[in-house]
């Protein structure tokens, strides 16, 4: 008998269909092996699929780009704890516990928004690669690297934006991506930021929640703020609620169902 698996797409980070950054959800009744994890992965072919199997009072939780899987996505943790709301598979106190290779994460509901308990994943002053700044097509202020990624700060939002990254460049640089930040020009927003991940089979992702965990420390240090409201820059654009807890950051946002199907496996 063929697998009938339970399959959805949902736009996190964003109130609004066809926003924010898509993430495929599956949930499964038991792991399948790796090699089919990925396979599943590149056939959605968005920037991250989230796999869930129930594990105690919680769930497991992977997360696939369509090359590589990763340590740490927050769109995708977002996405599917919307779901899992949606399905009636959370706690009756909208409270979801996931375990994760980054250790426990959850993901609680506060009004119209889903926040993520994630941790701090802060960043250090780095010497910037030989070659960044063209490959960038801008000239950094900063360059810092933490756990995944390097942090570049540029000197305004409109060189952010202008941006035009040479993708195969930037592939070559060992890391998970790069995140590039400035302050915003819009009173809306405390910073702005985008992401390059083409080393992970993503050339610009959307909105990245994980980007945050290393953006919330910096901004931190710059403007001795513990709350910021973020904007993402990229085509799609997406709004992220940052809030510091001790060596935890809160991410807040909203997500939109965009389909629900059938994984036929």
């Amino acid at each position: 008998m063929v697998s009938r698996l339970p399959l959805f797409v949902v736009d996190a980070f964003t109130d609004r269909p066809f926003a924010g950054n898509p993430a495929a959800v599956c949930l499964l009744p038991a792991w399948r092996d790796e090699r089919w994890l990925q396979q599943v992965g590149r056939e959605m072919n968005l920037s991250e699929t989230a796999f869930l199997v129930r594990n105690g009072d919680g769930f497991d939780l992977r997360w696939f780009t369509p090359k590589v899987e990763v340590d740490l996505c927050g769109h995708a943790t977002l996405a599917s704890a919307h779901i899992l709301l949606q399905e009636g598979l959370a706690k009756t106190n909208g409270v979801s516990r996931f375990f994760t290779r980054s250790g426990t994460l959850s993901a609680a509901k506060l009004g119209d928004d889903i926040e993520l308990d994630f941790p701090l994943k802060p960043e250090q002053p780095a010497p910037m690669p030989d070659g960044l700044a063209v490959a960038l097509g801008a000239k950094p202020i900063y360059v810092g690297l933490n756990q995944f990624d390097y942090l570049v700060e540029l000197a305004s939002e409109t060189d952010l934006r202008g941006l035009t990254p040479d993708f195969s460049w930037l592939a070559k640089l060992g890391v998970r991506g790069v995140i590039v930040t400035s302050r915003s020009d819009d009173a809306k927003f405390d910073f702005v930021s985008r992401f390059f991940a083409p080393g992970s089979g993503i050339d610009e992702d959307p909105v990245t929640g994980s980007a945050h965990c290393c953006l919330a420390g910096f901004w931190h240090k710059r403007l001795g703020q513990t709350e910021f409201v973020a904007f993402q820059a990229s085509e799609r654009g997406g709004v992220v609620k940052v809030r510091i807890q001790g060596e935890r950051v809160l991410l807040g946002g909203r997500a939109v169902t965009i389909s629900k199907g059938e994984l036929f496996a």
